[in-house]
Parts: C-alpha cells; sequence; structure tokens
C-alpha cells in the first residue's frame, strides 16, 4: 500500500466477530441479551442454578448442533438425537460447537479407554504389521470381534450359466470366548438357586420371585422339558441344562403361548442388568449370595484370546501394552524405530503424550470407560480435539477442573488457551476462580437461582468482575483461614495393606467424630481407598455422584418421599383418596398417561414429542387441578422450587410437618433452587450428590454413621461453599463422623484432619504422604497439597 492511498475497506466476511444473542428465555433465562466474542476464551459464571447451562448448552450449543444436523438427510437424522430449537427470539453467528461435558462415558462393557480415543485402533494396527507370529489383521486383536468360521453352498453365475459352488470363510478376532470381551465373568452357585434334594412342586427353586404358586410354575409344570415331581439331584444332563441354561423357546401352556428360558439367562436379564444400587433390598441379598463377578480366568482380565496375546513386539503383547500405564506405554512407543511404519508411531506417541499433557498419564488402554469420573471422561474426551486441525470452531466445557487437584488447574488452564489459540472460540461454565481468571471475557448470571436467575447480572473481563458488586465479584477474591483449634477424634477405622488399584499396601487409620478430608492429585489413589477400604463396612454411607436410577417421571418430591405427605395432605383436605394426586396413578392425564409430553413416532425420521395439549404439561387430569390446599393445586405446588415449598408447606392449612422436615433438608445442602417436580434426569452431578445426602440424612444411621462424600463442592459457587462447609460442620457436631474427597483448598484449610496421598498419579502414587492438620500440612509443605493449600491461606 503506497504512502496515502486509503486504508482498504474491510471485508464484509471478518464482520462477524460476536455471537449474538437475543431474548434468550430458556428453562429459567429471562430474555437474556449479550455478545460474546469469538476466537476468545469466555467463561460463564454465577451461583449454581442460575442459568449458565441453560444459556451455554440449552441455547447456544443446541441451536448450533440442531441446525448442523438439519443439514443431514432425513435417513441419517433418524439416528440423531431429536432437537427442538431452543426458546430465543435471535442467535447470530454461530459456529460448529463440539460439546465436552461431563456426561459418562456409556455404560457398555466392552468400552475401554483405548477404543474411546482410537488410541487402542492405532496399537492393533500396529500388531498387526510388527507382531511376532504375524496373526492377521487389525481386527485379530479386537477384543470386539469374536473368531467364527463356516462353510457352505453358494450360486454363482458364470458363463451365462449358474453354477454351485462349496465355499469356506473364517473371521479370526481377538475376543476372549470365555468372557466374551469384557475381562469379567460371572459365576452362579448354583445351591443358592435350588435345593437339589426337592422337586419343583415341593418348592425347589430359591430365587426371589419363582414360586411355584405364581405364574412361573405354572409356565414350570407345563414345559414339558422335565418332571415338575422329580427331585432335582436326579434330572437327566438333559433336563438340567434345560432347566437352567435353555435359550428362549416358544412354548403352550394351558392354553397361553409363552416364552420358556432357562434360570441362568433369565437371571442375567432380570436382575444383572441392573445395577446393584437399583435393585430391591431382597433381590440385592439374593444376588450377593448366589453370584460372583471375577476376573476372567483365561484371558486374565485382558479381554483377549490365547491367539491374539501370543503375538508379541519386542518381548510385548497387546494386552500387556494396554495394561501399561500410558505414561510408561508412550515412552515404549518412542523406543520403537521401524521405518515402515513411522507415521504410525508417530500417530500414537502424539496420543498418548496427549494423555500425559491432560493430566490422565496414570491411566491404562484397557481401563473400563464407564468407571471414569466425570472429570476425567471430560479430559478424554479432550484428546481427539487437542491434535484436530479444525479452527473456528467453539468448544464448550462444563467445568473442566472438576476433580482436578489445584496442581492439575494450571495444567488443563493452559489446554483451554491451547484451543483458543488456535483460532477457536472456547465457551467455560465454571466456577473455580483459577480458571475465571483466566478468561478473556466474562458473563455472571443471576443474581440468585431458579427464578431469582436468569438474568445477566454483569459482563466484560476479569477486573471489571472483580468491582462489580455481584455476588461472583464479591466472593472472587475469598480466601477460608485455618481453624484455630480442630476437633480431636473419637476413634478410627483402621486400614491395613490396602492394596486396590495402585494403592501400595497402605495402611492408615481414618479418624471418627471429625471432619477428614482425603486429598491428593488425580489418580493418586483416593477413590481406590475409598471404595476398596472404607465403602462397604457397617455404618458406612457412601454419598457419590453417580446418577440416580429412575424414569424421567422421577422427581425430587418422589425420590425424597416427600410427595407422599403431600399427597395425603390434599386428600385429606379434600375428602379424596391420595391416589388422585400422583401422575403415576389415578389422577394421571389420559392423554398423556402422567407423563406431561406425547411421543410422536414418524417411521424413519425423528420421534417428535410435543407437550400434551389437554393438561398443559400440568400431567394432571383437569378434574384433580380443581382440589387445592393453601389456595394451590397440585401441579402448582410440584412447580415450586425447594425454597418456595418449604415456606409453603410450614404454614397456614399447608402445614405439613412431614414434607417440610424433607424439604428443609434438601434447603440445607444447597438445593433450595432446585423444583419439586423437576425430573432426576436433569440434575447435574453435585446436585445428585446433594439430593442422596439430604435423603440419607433423614434416615436414621445412627450417631455412629459414617458419611463418605465424593467432591461435593462439585458445581458449587464461592458463595455457597461456605454454606456446604456449615452443613459439614453440623453432620460432625450430631455425632456423625466425615470423611470427604475434596480437592477445594476451602474445604482442606476447613478439616479437621487430612490424609494426602501421592506423591504423583497411578504408579507414582498409592502412598499416605502426610496424615496430620492442615496447620501441620501448610507448615510442612512437603507436599503439592501443602504448597498449594499455603498458598492459598496466605501462609
Amino acid at each position: 500500500m503506497t504512502k496515502g492511498t486509503p486504508e482498504a475497506a474491510r471485508h464484509v466476511a471478518d464482520a462477524h466477530e460476536l455471537i449474538r444473542v437475543h431474548g434468550a428465555r430458556e428453562n429459567n433465562l429471562k430474555g437474556v441479551s449479550l455478545e460474546i466474542p469469538k476466537r476468545r476464551l469466555t467463561v460463564f459464571t454465577g451461583v449454581s442454578g442460575s442459568g449458565k447451562s441453560s444459556l451455554v448448552f440449552d441455547t447456544i450449543a443446541a441451536e448450533s448442533q440442531r441446525m448442523i444436523n438439519e443439514s443431514y438427510s432425513a435417513f441419517v437424522q433418524g439416528f440423531m438425537p431429536s432437537l427442538a430449537r431452543p426458546d430465543v427470539d435471535v442467535l447470530e453467528g454461530l459456529t460448529t460447537a463440539i460439546l465436552v461435558g461431563q456426561d459418562p462415558m456409556g455404560a457398555n462393557p466392552r468400552s475401554t479407554v483405548g477404543t474411546a480415543t482410537d488410541a487402542y485402533t492405532m496399537l492393533r494396527i500396529l500388531f498387526s504389521r510388527l507382531g511376532k507370529p504375524h496373526i492377521g489383521s487389525p481386527q485379530a486383536f479386537a477384543f470386539n470381534v469374536a473368531s467364527i468360521s463356516g462353510a457352505g453352498a453358494v450360486t454363482v453365475e458364470r458363463g451365462g450359466e449358474k453354477v454351485r459352488e462349496r465355499r469356506e470363510f473364517s473371521i479370526t478376532g481377538g475376543m476372549c470366548p470365555r468372557c466374551e470381551g469384557r475381562g469379567d465373568v460371572t459365576d452362579f452357585d448354583l445351591t443358592a438357586l435350588y435345593d437339589e434334594n426337592l422337586s419343583l412342586n415341593e418348592g425347589a427353586l430359591t430365587i426371589p420371585g419363582y414360586s411355584m404358586d405364581g405364574w412361573y410354575g405354572r409356565i414350570f409344570r407345563g414345559c414339558g422339558f422335565f418332571d415338575p415331581d422329580k427331585p432335582i439331584r436326579t434330572f437327566t444332563k438333559r433336563e438340567l441344562n434345560a432347566l437352567l441354561y435353555k435359550e428362549p423357546t416358544r412354548i403352550k401352556v394351558e392354553g397361553v403361548n409363552v416364552t420358556y428360558e432357562g434360570l441362568i439367562p433369565k437371571i442375567r436379564k432380570s436382575m444383572l442388568a441392573k445395577d446393584r444400587e437399583a435393585m430391591q433390598p431382597h433381590i440385592r441379598r439374593f444376588v450377593d449370595r448366589a453370584i460372583t463377578f471375577g476376573t476372567c480366568p483365561d484371558c486374565g482380565g485382558s479381554r483377549l484370546s490365547e491367539l491374539a496375546r501370543s503375538s508379541r513386539i519386542d518381548g510385548l503383547s497387546i494386552a500387556e501394552a494396554a495394561t501399561m500405564q500410558i505414561s510408561d506405554l508412550a515412552e515404549w512407543v518412542r523406543g520403537l524405530t521401524e521405518p515402515e511404519v513411522k507415521p504410525l508411531l508417530d500417530a500414537l506417541g502424539e496420543s498418548l503424550d496427549s494423555f500425559v499433557e491432560i493430566g490422565l498419564g496414570y491411566l491404562s488402554l484397557n481401563r473400563s470407560a464407564g468407571s471414569l469420573s466425570g472429570g476425567e471422561a471430560q479430559r478424554t474426551r479432550m484428546i481427539r480435539h487437542l491434535g484436530s486441525s479444525l479452527t473456528d470452531v467453539t468448544y464448550v466445557f462444563d467445568e473442566p477442573t472438576i476433580g482436578l487437584h489445584p496442581h492439575d488447574i494450571a495444567r488443563m488452564n493452559r489446554l483451554l488457551l491451547q484451543l483458543r489459540d488456535k483460532g477457536n472460540t472456547v465457551l467455560v461454565v465454571e466456577h473455580k476462580p483459577e480458571t475465571i481468571e483466566i478468561g478473556d471475557h466474562v458473563v455472571d448470571l443471576g443474581p440468585g437461582a431458579g427464578e431469582a436467575g436468569g438474568s445477566v447480572c454483569f459482563e466484560g473481563s476479569v477486573e471489571g468482575l472483580r468491582g462489580s458488586g455481584t455476588i461472583t465479584g464479591r466472593h472472587l477474591g475469598d480466601r477460608a483461614s485455618l481453624k484455630d483449634a480442630v476437633r480431636g477424634a473419637s476413634g478410627a477405622l483402621e486400614i491395613r495393606g490396602a492394596s486396590t488399584n495402585n494403592l501400595r499396601d497402605v495402611d492408615v487409620d481414618v479418624p471418627l467424630g471429625v471432619l477428614c478430608v482425603l486429598t491428593g492429585v488425580a489418580g493418586s489413589g483416593k477413590s481406590s481407598l475409598v471404595n476398596g477400604s472404607i465403602a462397604g463396612r457397617d455404618g458406612v454411607v457412601l454419598v457419590d455422584q453417580t446418577p440416580i436410577k429412575g424414569s424421567r417421571r422421577s422427581n425430587p418430591a418422589t425420590y425424597t418421599g416427600a410427595l407422599d405427605p403431600i399427597r395425603k395432605g390434599f386428600a385429606k383436605a379434600n375428602g379424596v383418596k391420595p391416589g388422585l394426586f400422583s401422575a403415576n396413578s389415578d389422577g394421571a392425564c389420559p392423554a398423556c398417561n402422567g407423563a406431561g409430553v406425547i411421543y410422536t413416532e414418524l417411521g424413519f425420521m425423528e420421534t417428535f414429542s410435543t407437550t400434551c395439549e389437554e393438561c398443559e404439561g400440568k400431567r394432571f387430569q383437569a378434574a384433580v387441578l380443581e382440589y387445592t390446599l393453601g389456595g394451590r393445586n397440585i401441579a402448582e405446588v410440584l412447580d415450586l422450587s425447594v425454597g418456595e415449598a418449604v415456606e409453603f408447606l410450614g404454614t397456614g392449612e399447608a402445614d405439613l410437618p412431614a414434607a417440610h422436615t424433607i424439604l428443609q433438608r434438601l434447603e440445607d445442602v444447597g438445593i433450595g433452587y432446585v423444583k419439586l417436580g423437576q425430573p432426576l434426569t436433569t440434575l447435574s452431578g453435585g446436585e445428585r450428590q446433594r439430593l442422596k445426602l439430604a435423603t440419607q440424612m433423614s434416615q436414621k444411621g445412627g450417631r455412629s454413621a459414617v458419611y463418605v462424600l465424593d467432591e461435593p463442592t462439585t458445581g458449587l459457587h464461592l458463595a455457597d461453599v461456605e454454606q456446604l462447609l456449615g452443613l459439614l460442620d453440623r453432620l460432625v457436631d450430631s455425632g456423625k463422623s466425615v470423611v470427604v474427597i475434596e480437592h477445594h483448598q476451602a474445604v482442606m484449610a476447613h478439616a479437621d484432619w487430612i490424609i494426602d496421598l501421592g506423591p504423583g498419579a497411578g504408579h507414582d502414587g498409592g502412598r499416605v504422604v502426610f496424615e496430620g492438620t492442615p496447620a501441620e500440612l501448610v507448615a510442612a509443605r512437603s507436599t503439592l497439597t501443602g504448597q498449594h493449600l499455603a498458598d492459598y491461606v496466605g501462609a
């Protein structure tokens, strides 16, 4: 450009530098309008329930994904989740959104860290090229592919004539035939299924629900595969096989067509398909008594066949490679120099190095994906994106620091900035000040939770947030101080020789009657110590963040039992039966069966859901809504937040002490903003944990109960942590013992006793590196935790 020449006009395509949101009303959002800069890191913060996820996930990301899905053919859309358009007036400047959330990585028992990230796929190709002896293609090392062979006649057309030929085929897979690629097996104790000295008619079966007086008994009597009056010990091999293992077979019993199935496959489908927690108590007792779960003796838990394990590279089999800690496997891969597979070695090495860089080097590729915590699952998903060549993508993260030690948060922050610096827009929902402070732009929602939230309280820089006067701004610089005095222990849980996972014969005494915090870097062995040596003991109540078992009809009112006294209160006030006030019983809207929505099948396209026009989503019959208690009908009561319900159910005609007590506990644990009728499937991991804790507090566990909490600060705003600490203090002061797995420095500083595991992760951890009071930990500064806690309290 020569001097004096006017600067060239900016190209119109460069003008789209903002994501514009106008009039967002999803969930509790109150017509939110804002502009989010592209190719920057924007942090969304605010108290729990203020509307962060509604804005970021349910509005911005949901509309981006919906529009991308609509670009596919109707056939492809039939295999995709249905996404309705968010309730927003205008959304402009959207780019492709990639969600990296905390959702579990699936319950498929054959899904592993390696298969979820394609690292195991590359490892299979490597062994198919370099493994000695050569056993076949990459699928010969796949534990999801079974080895099969067959032969038969086929008809082919040759020279205008049809000719029949014999053909043979075989597929060499790597699946262990005994455990079918799962790595573990279930063994049945047959003596717990039946008394062999009795006949079926004499009540030989000891399985819950398999009475000969019921329908099962009629099927067994009429199946014709064995004599029901004959003692089981006298059954022939064929008869016993029919009783225990027969595959589903259609038969006619008493003129009715039914399906007969052997006891063991039927038990697998009806009982073992559920998580143990979801089982009824008598079913759980039977399963614990009759079934043992153990490592597959044939493959040693590697999931692979003997053939797949026989092929080696430098003396190492693929099973041994997949079991190695990823940081060690990366070193092994770097030691391979075969030029014919150099591109593959480089790609595999980069993938494994990404695990180490992201703080997951302590995992192994054969680690079950379902066993990962929410934070580990989120970081594992990030592996795919770190090496991606995509730019101008919107990455959306849901509290990426969950489960991270303060030492690891700095590493996560670098990764978020790395994604931004590649030219991407990064949106982060976060509470931790360490991550808020790296934001180029901050959006603070609130001012409160639920109906009291849904507005933008501040939008701008981090420094602007500090001086804004919002709840987040006021608490951003909060630092808890060490307690002047700590409680003394009333006893101890003795742990000796703990060796679960990476623990190295740990001997430690967990004090009782105090607030004990178990900490250490991610992968140091905290969960292994709790699950392997503390959970399951008498009086120990483990309250974690796993999903609550239940249908989409389940809500906090049904889960906690608060709905029962509410229904009875309505029934008594109106002189009718309580069943009318259940959307799952007599009072259900007949059009939607109490679901509130109607699902419409559209053939090969998506199943479409619409709000029921008859009940307008209220789930109840119109006649039921005419009955009131304290001036409100049952649908209006279920639409109240917990906090509003506590006030409503504690006064006047609606004074229901039983329900009031239950809901007061929900408010005590910090989820007063959740609605009574909100589906449990919409709750976050932290909200689920606090709901479970409130429910456990209502049960009479005795003064000696030991509560074990797994990161209770998950999802908590800085202002809510103080309320949580007060709750933990009240539990201890009431005679309970509280053990907390936690990384939050405010909880560490408030503890009476700290047990620090480490010093590193995986095989570099698994030892107790400190046990004592927080003041002693800060004074010693001998561990990573001690150094970060000292910096936090300003010591």
